[in-house]
């Protein structure tokens, strides 16, 4: 057995002096190292937490604030600003507490907590609004405070699949009706332009490419699972210089007045409560000079078309959607609405009356699809 004397350092020897000065600095650079390794994971938790706090605020949104409308924002920097609705409760609150409330304060802090002009997703169309008055929802009557909540079940349904079942459903023709559109749009460099119901983007992308970067796009929608495959799409396409806004197309409250050179609605008015307020809203937001652009299904001019689409809309469509989509009844919606939307007479007639000049349309594959168009004085 050897001697345990003889496995420790001469302390007399050089070389065991410079062994031991070596262990010394290791374990320094190890501790060190430790310490180190432990202050950067404090710091990284601590950020985790500062950014999953902020992930789980209220106000917290994927899309532009409105207030930075019209000038553009980075794309990156998209929350909408907080709505007054809160502020609306905390001071209904502090004056519920000074005493009993009368019946109109009630109905004012109702009608605030549902709709705000600068909260513009929310239904301006409230029993409190409108009391039993009725509209359609495809062929079935609805209370008019009903109907903003049923298409945007419907549209947050098919969002994913939208784009796949509008080449289904169409043939691929969709797409050429959507280029004629702009092809109508007289859209140049520099120009100011408002993609209303834009959903996934088709039009929005192409007006990105045209106003160039001195120009401006907006994609707004209603409905917030549409904008989002929409702001992704674009986003992946390198679409800098468009923002994406929520907005509800019959009060456009986001918008100032006079801020557009072009507005464009592209199968999405048929789905708006009040079809005269949403055309009152585009005008009000346009330039003098400027064009409102609508894409939408109207009425088949030639009998024998007529039928046969009816025989393809209510059958082939709905099966359509639950092969692809898993969803026939919101496909079955999208034919009927498409029969109660106003033909293509009486939608320019509702465009004139809402302050439009030099009205026209054009139709499209024997007008099952019409292109309407419109200039503000």
């Amino acid at each position: 057995m050897s001697d345990s004397s003889n496995d420790l350092p001469d302390k007399s020897n050089p070389v065991a002096k410079s062994v031991t000065a070596n262990g010394h600095i290791q374990d320094k650079l190890i501790k060190d190292s430790i310490a180190n390794s432990q202050d950067i994971s404090a710091k990284a938790q601590a950020r985790n937490s500062a950014i999953n706090a902020t992930l789980e605020t209220p106000a917290a949104n994927d899309f532009t604030q409105a207030k930075d409308l019209p000038v553009g924002t980075p794309q990156g920097q998209q929350t909408i600003a907080p709505t007054d609705s809160a502020a609306h409760s905390s001071n209904d609150s502090a004056d519920n507490s000074k005493g009993e409330t009368t019946a109109s304060d009630k109905a004012a802090a109702v009608k605030a907590a549902l709709f705000h002009e600068r909260d513009d997703i929310n239904n301006p169309h409230t029993p409190d609004t409108d009391g039993e008055e009725k509209t359609h929802f495809g062929y079935k009557t609805v209370n008019k405070a009903e109907k903003q909540a049923r298409v945007a079940d419907v549209f947050t349904s098919v969002a994913k699949k939208y784009d796949i079942m509008n080449d289904l459903m169409s043939f691929g023709i969709h797409r050429l009706w959507k280029r004629y559109a702009i092809s109508l749009s007289g859209v140049r460099a520099g120009q100011h332009v408002l993609d209303i119901a834009g959903g996934t983007g088709d039009l929005a992308k192409v007006f990105s490419r045209e106003v160039g970067k001195n120009g401006h796009v907006v994609l707004s929608d209603i409905n917030a699972a549409m904008l989002e495959v929409g702001r992704e799409r674009l986003i992946n396409a390198g679409c800098n210089n468009v923002d994406f806004i929520l907005a509800n197309a019959e009060t456009l409250a986001p918008f100032e007045d006079n801020s557009f050179d072009l507005v464009t609605i592209s199968f999405g008015l048929r789905n708006v409560t009040d079809k005269d307020a949403a055309l009152r809203a585009m005008h009000r937001v346009l330039k003098p000079g400027g064009r409102l652009l609508i894409l939408e299904f109207s009425k088949p001019i030639f009998e024998p078309l007529s039928k046969a689409y009816d025989l393809y809309s209510f059958t082939a469509l709905p099966l359509m959607g639950k092969l692809v989509a898993n969803d026939s009844e919101s496909y079955k919606y999208l034919a009927e609405s498409i029969r109660m939307h106003p033909d293509q007479q009486t939608l320019k007639q509702m465009m004139e009356e809402a302050g439009f000049e030099n009205c026209d349309f054009n139709n499209l594959t024997a007008g099952i699809v019409a292109v309407h168009r419109g200039f503000k004085a």
